[in-house]
Parts: structure tokens; sequence; C-alpha cells
């Protein structure tokens, strides 16, 4: 399995496409890392004002499994704590630690395509990537009750009537929506740009450590539960009954 992550530059904006070849763009350690290291170097490059992170038409990204290692937990964080302003470029599926990889970015441009959710519950987890803090502040305690509790997945018009999702685009520009955004965030003075970010995840943020860190515990408790193994057991007599077809 390949586990690109693309760089081109249009301008002063960076743009880092995920593609692991397979379809779905699973967050696994070696595509986090991959990704997390060109974010890195696109950060510390003061020519890259702005940072575009995509996948394909088909998947933005999914799920890779409990971030419980400690690179794991240092490249989320890493990703996290980026100073250029990011934007998600969604299309097709961003569900699990995919749709956590837009909440930590700073806006979101989605194709109409796109379907975002929080599936874990189904599995017997609990989200483990931030989504529990992150959605309770975008978006209200009630709505990110709603969306984490069911697991059910969401349109991209629903997104934006949320405040998930800052725009919508069609099927076939929207990547090109996602640049033009970046472009006009990189035309502006850079020096302002980086203290307003800064200004705005002050406020939205505030204690936020502290509730990542009762949500870390609380998805361990949950990967070592009986609920998550059975759900796994079950799964896997699925796949064997397919295969036996």
């Amino acid at each position: 399995m390949s586990f690109a992550v693309s760089v081109q530059r249009e301008g002063a904006v960076g743009l880092a496409r995920l593609d692991d070849g397979e379809g779905a763009n699973a967050l696994v350690p070696a595509l986090l890392e991959a990704l997390a290291g060109e974010v890195a170097a696109l950060d510390t490059d003061p020519s890259a004002r702005c940072i575009v992170i995509a996948g394909t038409d088909r998947a933005f990204a999914t799920g890779g499994g409990a971030l419980n290692d400690e690179l794991s937990l240092r490249l989320w964080d890493g990703l996290a704590a980026c100073r250029t302003p990011t934007i998600a470029a969604v299309s097709g599926y961003a569900l699990d630690r995919g749709l956590e990889l837009a909440l930590l970015c700073d806006m979101v441009v989605a194709s109409e395509t796109a379907e975002l959710g929080l599936p874990e519950i189904t599995v017997g987890l609990s989200p483990g990537g931030g989504a529990t803090q992150r959605l309770a502040r975008d978006l209200g305690r009630r709505r990110a009750m709603e969306l984490v509790l069911t697991g059910r997945r969401i349109e991209a018009s629903e997104a934006a009537r949320l405040g998930l999702v800052n725009q919508v685009a069609g099927k076939r520009d929207w990547l090109e929506r996602a640049l033009a955004l970046a472009d006009l965030v990189a035309r502006r003075p850079p020096g302002a740009v980086g203290l307003a970010k800064r200004s705005i995840l002050a406020a939205a943020e505030r204690h936020l450590t502290d509730g990542l860190a009762e949500e870390q515990r609380l998805h361990a408790k949950a990967v070592d539960g009986e609920e998550h193994a059975a759900a796994m057991r079950t799964l896997a007599e699925r796949s064997r009954a397919k295969d036996g077809d």
C-alpha cells in the first residue's frame, strides 16, 4: 500500500493531498506521519501563507484506528498546532478520524458529494481525536451530542447549515473553491493573519487541553471495553461469511 501525500504550491498557498492508493485515505500511522511531515514543512516556510489539506474525489480521509500510541498522538498534536491558516478541502467521505482532521483545520470547503460523520459509537467507541471537544465548541453541546451519540452521516448541505462547513461547492470545483479561499487569506498581511488566528483560537479553545485529556482517557477505556471487542468480532464474522459466499 502506498501512503502518498503530494505537495504542490500555488503561489503562497501550499496544497497537501492524501491518496493512499486504496480509495479510503484511512489515517493509519504511516499516512498520518507523511501528512504531518508535509504540513510541518509548509508551516515553517514563510512563503507559504495558507495550507489546503485535501484528499481525492472519493475520500477526504477516514478512520485509521485509535490514537493510542505516543507517535500518533504527537503527530496529531503537531497538526493541531499548525500556525499557518489551514483549510480542509473535503470531497466524498470524511468519517471518523477523517472528520476529526477536518475539525483540526481552520476552515472547511466541502463538495456537494461529501459525507461527514463520526461512526465510532456504532462499534462501541467514543471519538478520540478531539471531536467531542471541538464539535461542542463549534456547534454547541446538543448538536454535538446528536452527531456523536447517533453516529449518523450528514451531507455537505446539512453540515453547512450547522456551521461545520464554510462553503459547499460543486463536485467538479470543490478543490478550486478551497484554493481560491486560501489565496484570499494568503493575500492578507501575514503578521496580522497569524495574530488573528491565535486570538480566535484562544477564545475557542480555552481549557481545551483539559477536555482533550479527558476524552483520551475515556476513549482508551472504550478501546479496551467489551462492547468494542464484541463489535469487532461481529464485523470479523460478517467478513468471513462474505468471503465464503
